[in-house]
């Protein structure tokens, strides 16, 4: 049995939750999410609760039901505070920039790398090296984060290379000229 499916989720005051039998919709200050529901879990909204019920009980459910309830807490944040991951570009000559909808890296290629954008994603560049990656879909973002970084993933005997903020590495030593 799930215990974080037992929970319910507060909804705040100016977010709607509409529940179809497809999915969730949800609306908030930041936008719309419509976030689809694992078979087997229902959900209903109780004053301003949010509270996910298993439709039968059935110890192959139980699986779904702390996946569906994070999935809904998750969208219920993201539409009132949104979700952001912040990289840091460590190299010389490592830097990027924002030109319309694209990211274009210089990472020590020979070419400079383009990375589209996707829609529901914003991202900022502070001092060439600093980017912050802001949305409402805490996967969507994650996945950016993610793809950016595997760019040029942080190498562990120079350190160079695209990472998380605070992201700590495990320096390797190179081998000795003896």
């Amino acid at each position: 049995m799930s215990r974080i499916g037992k929970k319910p989720i507060p909804v705040p005051k100016g977010v709607t939750v509409n529940v179809r039998p497809d999915g969730v919709e949800v609306k908030g200050p930041k936008g719309t999410l419509k976030q689809p529901v694992p078979p087997g879990v229902v959900f209903e909204v109780k004053g301003s609760e949010l509270v996910a019920t298993l439709a039968r009980e059935d110890a192959e459910l139980g699986k779904f039901h702390g996946l569906a309830r994070s999935l809904m807490a998750n969208a219920v944040e993201g539409v009132t505070n949104g979700f952001k991951k912040e990289l840091d570009i460590v190299g010389v000559g490592y830097r990027a920039e924002v030109k319309g909808k694209q990211v274009i890296f210089a990472l020590g290629y020979s070419h400079a790398v383009v990375f589209d954008i996707p829609a529901g994603i914003d991202i900022a560049i502070e001092k060439q090296t600093h980017l912050t990656v802001t949305g409402i879909d805490r996967q969507l973002v994650g996945q950016v984060a993610a793809n950016i970084r595997r760019l040029r993933k942080p190498d562990p005997y120079k350190q160079k290379g695209v990472r998380y903020t605070g992201e700590v590495l495990k320096k390797k030593v190179g081998k000795t000229g003896a």
